[in-house]
C-alpha cells in the first residue's frame, strides 16, 4: 500500500526506487500503471494537486504507448515533454536528497552562524574606501536589469477528462450493434491522439480479460476486432498475430 503523497513527482519516484530502476523514458513506461492505479484509488488528492497528477498521467501515458506501438508518431512539443518529464525527476531527486541531508542537520541541533558572528564582527556593509554613489547605482541598475519578469500563463479551457472505463464500455457497445470492427474506425472516430491512445489501451483490457480477439493479417496492416466466442478455447494464431 503506498502512503498519501504531496505531488506526482514524489510518487513517481517512489515507484521508480522501490523497483531500483533508472530515471529514464523506459522506467516511466514500467511504472505507468501503479502511477494511474495510485491516481485512480486516492480519493484524498487535493484540488491544488489533482491538475499535476493528471498533466504526469497524460506524459506516462504518451510514453507507455510509444513503448508499445513503436510506429507511433508523437510530435517535437510531446517529446520534449518526456524529456522535460525526466529532468523534472533527476531534480526532483537531487532536491530530495539535499533536503534529507539539511533535516538530518537539524535534528543533531546544530546551529549555523556567519563568519562575521564567528569573528566578533558587526553584521554591517562595509564597501571598498574607492566606491562611489555612481559605481553603487551602476551595479543596482545591472541587477535589476538581470530580472527576468514572469510571463503572463494563457488561459486556456479545461477540456472534458476521457476515462480508460469510458472507452472500454464504449467499444463494448459498439460490438453489441456490430459484429466485427477495425482499429482504423476508432482511430477515424477519435477527436485526438490521446482518444487513439486511451482507444488502445481499452482494446489491450478487452482482449486481455478474453472480451473481444483481435486480427491481423500482416504486420502494420489494420487490426480487425470482434467478440470473444465464449465456446472457443483459445485464439488461433494461425493466419493471424494476436496482441495480448
Amino acid at each position: 500500500m503506498l502512503p498519501k503523497f504531496e505531488g506526482p513527482l514524489e510518487l513517481l519516484l517512489r515507484l521508480i526506487e522501490e523497483q531500483k530502476l533508472d530515471i529514464a523514458e523506459v522506467s516511466l513506461a514500467k511504472v505507468a500503471d501503479d502511477y494511474l492505479e495510485y491516481v485512480q484509488r486516492e480519493q484524498n488528492i487535493s484540488l491544488e494537486h489533482l491538475s499535476e497528477f493528471i498533466s504526469i498521467a497524460a506524459k506516462i501515458i504518451l510514453i507507455k504507448s510509444r513503448n508499445i506501438l513503436p510506429t507511433l508518431e508523437v510530435t517535437p512539443e510531446e517529446e520534449k515533454e518526456i524529456k522535460d518529464l525526466e529532468e523534472q525527476l533527476k531534480l526532483y531527486r537531487e532536491y530530495k536528497q539535499i533536503s534529507e541531508k539539511i533535516n538530518a542537520l537539524l535534528q543533531k541541533n546544530n546551529l549555523a552562524y556567519s563568519r562575521d558572528y564567528l569573528l566578533g564582527v558587526a553584521n554591517i556593509f562595509s564597501p571598498p574606501d574607492n566606491v562611489n554613489l555612481f559605481d553603487l547605482k551602476k551595479c543596482y541598475n545591472k541587477i535589476i536589469e538581470q530580472i527576468i519578469l514572469p510571463e503572463k500563463i494563457p488561459e486556456e479551457a479545461v477540456r472534458d477528462i476521457l476515462t480508460l472505463e469510458d472507452k472500454i464500455s464504449e467499444l463494448q457497445k459498439t460490438l453489441l450493434e456490430r459484429i466485427e470492427i477495425s482499429f482504423s474506425d476508432l482511430k477515424a472516430s477519435a477527436k485526438d491522439k490521446i482518444e487513439v491512445i486511451v482507444s488502445f489501451l481499452a482494446l489491450l483490457e478487452l482482449v486481455k480479460q478474453r472480451i473481444v480477439m483481435v486480427e491481423q493479417d500482416k504486420l502494420f496492416e489494420d487490426i480487425r476486432i470482434s467478440k470473444f466466442s465464449s465456446q472457443e478455447n483459445a485464439i488461433s494464431v494461425s493466419k493471424a498475430e494476436v496482441f495480448t
